[in-house]
Order: structure tokens, then C-alpha cells, then sequence
């Protein structure tokens, strides 16, 4: 080893022998080393704590206390418990030397000793101190790395509880802890996932407001279950043209019509083995209503333009948020086809008669959302709390989440207060009323547009909650925005 590479290592020479001091100094300072020195043994405790010495070299008969009695101290003070102590000194008996090492020094030089040999042993002990300490400190490391990772098994444990019918990988991808909560709406709903799990076959039907999950209870029916290797294909029937659904749910063949230059496969037939998830299923034409009831009769379906039907072996699990028992007294919903659809119901409940469950998707959300932006999950405070508690959310957890990622971005990564919440008022969108932020347009289609656009603005892209505002139903938002171009009316 370099001289360099030993210029910072400190030796403690405690010895009342002035010439063995100057001795031992005069051979160690050459080599890099920092000397300090104590004439006896009371000072050298208290300086061996202040500077805190690779190495210590002791004498062993001193005035007061002896070396050993001195070494012994060392030993048990936590703070220089392991740094080496080499007696030097001109007793060589046997039992003088077996009292050195009972008393926990680390090695024994007999004077008069050779320069080299106190170089090589003072190197060698420091360099095994160092690696010892490094070794220590990585242990440190390694045991809170084990610390961190036992808790977030501990917590994935805990979650594998309570959605044990769902794949860890399926939960990560999906974020489904989101469905996890002490309520007993939730956990009512947790265990009618697990009690179909035994019945794969079956189909679902699963209500509640937009919002509140419902996907998320259909991807859980279908990662917990035996059909999880197949596909898990969603739909969503508000949002689909309506001269496409019938190609869209039975695919069609070449030339069935314009524009259909290659066959193309349907949702169910994307779906054999597996789950179709029918999501606005009460949006749904009367007239595809019928076919959709003959595919769940008989398994078949054909093709538009087809001439032979096909077989497919499909659970549909289908997701509504209107009451369709009021569409089917007023025909517009094909009764056979709900008992067909509703063989199970389940229901997902708001997030306001579950306030208890809110402080746990928040974090869950905090902690999502932080990961994804890089940060260290804040703190949401007391008050915060207080003020999510209280609030109605008519947006469900999908509002929740709007919510908090806008507080993480708005707190800088800070505690979360209730200042950095954006609760949303109510929508006015009346002429003339002081939410308006510019007149509306005189053309009729341009002033639908502007209040759609807005309606989505002020519930945060939630399409469901904008069509209620305005008092028209979300199909006519999903169509409106087609016509000029965009899929998708939430995004930008």
C-alpha cells in the first residue's frame, strides 16, 4: 500500500516512557501516519473516544491503572470497541503475554522490536480494522435493505390477502389495490370476487356510479380466475359508432362492406378462452341487443358478411351505471338479455359511502403517481384527510385520483394540506352565468362543442358526469367529438 493511500490513518500511542514515543513516532510518521499521544491511561481513554484511532499502541505498566485494565475499557466502550490495541512493552513472560490477549488487544510486540516490524504490524491491523468496518457498515446496509424489503412483502402480503384471486403481476399492472378497503361495502365485494372465482363460466353483470371502479372489479374476475392466460378484452359500447358494432364485437369479412378490404377479427373472437368486458352495456342498440343474446345462448356468432357462423368459448362480464331495469320497462333494454347478462350482479359502491377506505387509495395513488414522477411519496396531513372525508366525490375514485396527482404536482413533492386540494365546484353552465369564461357561439353546433368542452373541463375528463351536467346522454358526447376526428373526448 501507497503512503498516499495511508496519509489520513491515526495511531494513539499511550505510554508515560517519553523515548518510547519519540521511538515509535519517528518510525510511524514516516510512513503517512497521524501519531497522537497520551503519558497515561485515563488520558488516553478520553483521547482515543475524541480522535477515534485506527490503531492503538499500549504500554502495559504505566502509572495508575495498567494497560490491561486500560485495554479492557477500550473494549467495552461501544465507541472504540474495534479498533485494535498492540500491546508494546519489554515484559515477554507468557503470562504476561496471555493477560494482553485476554484483556482483547489485538496483538503483542516484545521490545526492543525492529522499525519494520511495527510497520508491518501496525499496517496489517489498520488495513484489517478498515475492512472490518466496511464490512460492518455494508452489513448495516444490507440488513435495512432486508428491513425495507421484508415490510413491502409484509405489505404485498397483506394485499395478496385481501385479493388473493388476483396474480401479483396482474395487480401491479393494474393497479387493484385501488379496490382494497376495510369498509364492508368492500369487502363484500372482494368476496364475490373470490366466490366466482370457482364458477369461470358464469356471467357478470356489475353496477355502480362511473367511477367506482368497475373495470377493475372485471379485470379481477378475470387475472384471479382459470381464464387469466387468455385474453381480457374490454369494450366500451357508448363509444363505438354505431355502424361499427356489430364488426366490432363479430368481426367481419372481406368486402362485407365499404372500406373492408381484409377480414377482421372481432372482439369475441379475440377474446376465445378468455373474458369479454362489455363496459356501458345499458348504451347498447336494440338491435345488436338480439345478436348479443344469441351469442350468449348458444356460443355462436357470425361475421358481418359472412355466411358461416362461429363458435367461441367466452365469459362476459358486462358493466353498466344507469338502471336497467328502468330501460327495460320502457323497452330499450331486452329483458332476456339482462337475465342472460345478470346470471351474478355485483355492485360497486361510491367512494362517499366508503369514506373509512379513502385515506388508503389516496396513499395508494400517492404512491403510484410519486413513482411515476420520479419523487419520494409525500404525506398527506390531518387536515387534508379531513377535507377528503368530507368531500362528496360524485367522480368516485376516479376523481380521487385526479385529485391527488393535481395535490402532488401542486405541493412540489411537500406535505399534502388542504390548500393543495382542487376541490371542483358544481358546474353552471347557464347563459350569462359567472362561470362562463367567453360568450358562447351563435352557431348551434359550435356552442354544443364549447358546452361539452367545458362540461369535460370542469369534471376532468369524466365523460359520464359531463353528460349528466349537461342533461344529455354520454353517447352523444363519444359522437360529437368522432365527427371531428378525436377517439377519445377526455384527451386533449
Amino acid at each position: 500500500m501507497s503512503t498516499s493511500s495511508i496519509a489520513l490513518r491515526k495511531v494513539l500511542i499511550i505510554d508515560d516512557t517519553p523515548a518510547n514515543i519519540h521511538v515509535l513516532s519517528q518510525t510511524l510518521e514516516p510512513q503517512g501516519y497521524e501519531i497522537f499521544t497520551a503519558s497515561q491511561g485515563e488520558q488516553g481513554l478520553a483521547l482515543a473516544t475524541r480522535v477515534m484511532p485506527d490503531v492503538i499502541l499500549l504500554d502495559v505498566v504505566m502509572p495508575g491503572r495498567s494497560g490491561y485494565a486500560i485495554c479492557r475499557e477500550l473494549k467495552q466502550r461501544a465507541e472504540t470497541g474495534d479498533i485494535p490495541v498492540l500491546f508494546v512493552t519489554a515484559r515477554q513472560e507468557p503470562d504476561d503475554i496471555l493477560l494482553g490477549f485476554q484483556a482483547g488487544a489485538t496483538d503483542y510486540l516484545v521490545q526492543p522490536f525492529r522499525a519494520e516490524e511495527v510497520v508491518a504490524r501496525v499496517k496489517a491491523h489498520s488495513e484489517i480494522a478498515r475492512l472490518t468496518r466496511e464490512l460492518k457498515e455494508r452489513n448495516h446496509e444490507l440488513e435495512e435493505e432486508v428491513g425495507r424489503r421484508r415490510t413491502a412483502e409484509a405489505e404485498r402480503s397483506r394485499v395478496r390477502e385481501r385479493l388473493s384471486v388476483l396474480s401479483e403481476e396482474a395487480s401491479l399492472r393494474w393497479g387493484l389495490e385501488s379496490l382494497v378497503g376495510q369498509s364492508p361495502a368492500m369487502r363484500k365485494v372482494l368476496a364475490e370476487i373470490e366466490r366466482l372465482r370457482q364458477f369461470p363460466a358464469t356471467n357478470v353483470l356489475i353496477t355502480g356510479e362511473s367511477g367506482t371502479g368497475k373495470e377493475l372489479v372485471a379485470r379481477a374476475l378475470h387475472y384471479g380466475g382459470t381464464r387469466r392466460e387468455a385474453p381480457f378484452v374490454p369494450v366500451n359500447c357508448a363509444a363505438i359508432p354505431g355502424d361499427l358494432v356489430e364488426s366490432t364485437l363479430f368481426g367481419h369479412v372481406r368486402g362485407a362492406f365499404t372500406g373492408a378490404t381484409a377480414d377482421r377479427k372481432g372482439c369475441f373472437e379475440r377474446a376465445d378462452g378468455g373474458t369479454l368486458f362489455l363496459d356501458e352495456i345499458g348504451d347498447m342498440d336494440p338491435m345488436l341487443q338480439a345478436k348479443l343474446l344469441r351469442v350468449l345462448e348458444d356460443g355462436e356468432y357470425t361475421p358481418v358478411g359472412a355466411a358461416k357462423a362461429k363458435r367461441g368459448d367466452v365469459r362476459v362480464v358486462a358493466a353498466t351505471n344507469t338502471d336497467l331495469q328502468a330501460k327495460i320497462a320502457t323497452g330499450r333494454f331486452r329483458e332476456d338479455l339482462y337475465f342472460r347478462l345478470a346470471r351474478y350482479v355485483i355492485r360497486t359502491p361510491a367512494l362517499r359511502e366508503r369514506p373509512a377506505d379513502i385515506p388508503t387509495i389516496a396513499a395508494h395513488f400517492l404512491v403510484q403517481l410519486s413513482s411515476e414522477m420520479g419523487m419520494t411519496p409525500p404525506l398527506l396531513s390531518e387536515p387534508a384527510l379531513a377535507v377528503l372525508r368530507e368531500h362528496s366525490f360524485p367522480g368516485n375514485v376516479r376523481e380521487l385520483k385526479n385529485l391527488v396527482e393535481r395535490a402532488l404536482i401542486d405541493s412540489g413533492g411537500g406535505i399534502i394540506g388542504p390548500e393543495h386540494l382542487s376541490l371542483r365546484p358544481a358546474l353552471n353552465l347557464s347563459a350569462g352565468s359567472a362561470a362562463e369564461t367567453a360568450p358562447l357561439p351563435l352557431n348551434v353546433r359550435d356552442a354544443e362543442r364549447e358546452l361539452m368542452e367545458r362540461a369535460l373541463q370542469s369534471t376532468g375528463g369524466n365523460v359520464v358526469e359531463a353528460a349528466r351536467l349537461l342533461g344529455v346522454h354520454r353517447s352523444s358526447i363519444y359522437r360529437r367529438f368522432e365527427n371531428r376526428g378525436k377517439k377519445d373526448p377526455r384527451k386533449p
